[in-house]
């Protein structure tokens, strides 16, 4: 009974932070590529960090990743049942400049004798989401208890001042510590071994799909990229995605089913641009053996791409497309590592023998 109690909890954590990230995911990767151009531009010197095409094309890259918060705080919301608009509020109070500049690191204010010691708000993660979700059990209180002449605008005036406050005091450095918990906890780990560490990810980042594990290490990427400017849980989890794309890429040659043969192409395409979930459900899962290669496919890429030290500058799901993502340390042999985890993956998957029942599904 116990453990079926911590599987549930399990099971709620993890689906409440897909349900939080997946609405953005797109507009994460298309400004994660976005960011991976601008510096193959300036590495190039094709223009510099002081001009104004830089200072532009920054904005562009960079606008959504400051003001992450708003955002979570509108797809958190959803997923919590709060109010959206009072949650962008609060996001907004984070962010106010003369609120932010204050709030340093390191620095502390004091409201009516509150202490609000100073935090990063801008492009963290974890104080917005908490926020959110006391926002949804104040809200649910306040409207069972307000009389509904005056409920229009008392319950968002308690939220906003609760919340904010709460937030501030409690939530703002309780996220602090968490992340670097995490960040730190996760560098102890990389340090010890690069490469075993990219074996595990490499080998069981499609498995963990499945559950929806992956959710998990997409938290801690994006704490690393806030707290440490860049991150290389992505890195190890590039090669996952190739290698699932290798191994659907053999079933396809060896299917003589042509409707199959264009579900396997698109569901192909899908893992390269870093969608897996066509190839690993309708597929490789079905069948059971190309999952074989996958999983060896994407360990050995994994193991290459921890050899190599590469990280990614900011958040992309790994693709054909977010290369530019991890340009810098170790670039040319990420991307062997994802051309290992491909190769690996279909020649594995070719020397199998593949049943090929219910391809018209």
């Amino acid at each position: 009974m116990e453990g079926k109690k911590k599987k549930s909890v399990a099971s709620v954590l993890i689906d409440g932070v897909a349900g939080i990230f997946l609405p953005i995911v797109n507009l994460m990767t298309a400004a994660g590529i976005l960011k991976g151009v601008l510096a193959i531009l300036t590495a190039a010197g094709l223009t510099g960090t002081e001009s104004e095409t830089y200072l532009v094309l920054n904005a562009m890259a960079d606008g959504l990743f400051y003001f992450l918060p708003v955002l979570l705080a509108f797809t958190a919301a959803a997923k919590f049942g709060a109010n959206q608009f009072t949650a962008v509020v609060i996001a907004g109070i984070l962010l106010y400049p003369s609120l932010t500049a204050a709030l340093e690191p390191g620095h502390t204010i004091h409201f009516l004798g509150l202490p609000l010691r100073g935090v990063t708000y801008h492009s963290s993660v974890i104080p917005i989401i908490l926020a959110v979700g006391l926002l949804h059990y104040v809200e649910k209180f306040l409207n069972r208890i307000i009389p509904e002449m005056i409920k229009g605008f008392v319950v968002p005036l308690v939220s906003i001042l609760l919340v904010s406050l709460v937030t501030l005091s409690l939530f703002g450095p309780l996220g602090a510590v968490i992340g670097d918990v995490l960040a730190v906890g996760y560098e102890h780990v990389y340090t010890l071994s690069p490469i075993a560490a990219g074996i595990f990810l490499g080998a069981f980042t499609q498995p963990m799909v499945i559950f929806g594990f992956q959710w998990s290490f997409i938290l801690i990427a994006m704490n690393n990229i806030m707290v440490n400017g860049s991150d290389t849980v992505l890195a190890l989890m590039g090669p996952a995605a190739f290698s699932q794309a290798g191994a659907v890429f053999a079933v396809l040659l060896k299917s003589k089913d042509r409707a199959f043969q264009s579900i396997c192409g698109s569901a192909m395409l899908s893992a390269l641009f870093g969608i897996t979930e066509p190839a690993l459900f309708g597929v490789s899962l079905p069948r059971k053996k190309p999952m074989i290669g996958v999983c060896v496919g994407g360990g050995i890429g994994g193991a290459l791409a921890g050899f190599s030290g590469a990280h990614a500058m900011s958040f992309a799901f790994p693709s054909l497309v977010t290369f530019p993502v991890f340009y810098g340390e170790g670039f040319g042999m990420y991307v062997v590592s994802c051309l290992a985890g491909f190769a690996v993956s279909f020649l594995i998957t070719m020397v199998l023998k593949v049943e090929e029942q219910k391809e018209q599904d």
